[in-house]
């Protein structure tokens, strides 16, 4: 399979979770602005929302919208912990949390990262996020994951956005979190996304194809 990304955009989630499972990829990078590949190519032709993530399968077939993507790569863990099975109750509050994580936490962001949304836009939405934040700071406890002991899929996008967090707004109203961001930036699969990423300026670029 192959995952389209930007560097240091939601599609880092996935990215972490194929490290952490070992789901053999490839990872080609996006240009989101001029919609082209490395090699000039169109990315609409890939995907015509324009977005990422995309994850394209040996089928053919591209998936779209980072929580489906996430949910796809789930399924196909090894280990049932980073996503229950079907059955499971606990595969519902997986799934709800993700579902939180991209609706109420991902979606503020964007008007934070947008160039057209004046000042007192952005300062209305920093206000709002910080409610949801707090919700999930308290949510999150002590961890070490949001399920508790075992890493799931929430946990890869959550990273997303503390990092987000940090740079943007900071997270010292949310120590839970800011203990949640500096436990997973010493993960392995996260040091070799943020490597491959060039978001690790201390650490030799990786190659173009990602190692597993």
């Amino acid at each position: 399979m192959k995952l389209y990304y930007s560097p240091g955009a939601c599609s880092q989630a996935p990215h972490i979770l194929l490290h952490e499972i070992g789901l053999d990829h490839d990872a080609v990078k996006v240009d989101l602005k001029a919609k082209t590949l490395e090699d000039g190519s169109n990315y609409l032709d890939i995907n015509p929302k324009g977005a990422v993530p995309a994850l394209q399968l040996d089928s053919g077939e591209v998936l779209t919208e980072n929580a489906v993507v996430l949910q796809y790569i789930g399924d196909r863990a090894a280990w049932p912990e980073v996503l229950p099975p079907l059955g499971s109750f606990s595969r519902y509050r997986v799934l709800e949390l993700v579902n939180f994580i991209t609706t109420e936490l991902h979606k503020r962001f964007s008007f934070l990262f947008s160039r057209d949304a004046s000042d007192d836009v952005k300062q209305f939405v920093k206000g709002d996020l910080a409610k949801k934040l707090s919700w999930i700071d308290q949510r999150l406890g002590e961890g070490p994951f949001l399920m508790g002991e075992e890493l799931t899929l929430p946990d890869a996008y959550l990273f997303v956005i503390t990092r987000w967090a940090d740079k943007m707004i900071g997270l010292d109203q949310w120590p839970n979190l800011r203990a949640f961001y500096e436990r997973m930036q010493k993960r392995d699969s996260v040091r070799n996304v943020l490597r491959f990423e060039g978001l690790l300026q201390d650490d030799t670029p990786a190659r173009e194809k990602a190692d597993h």
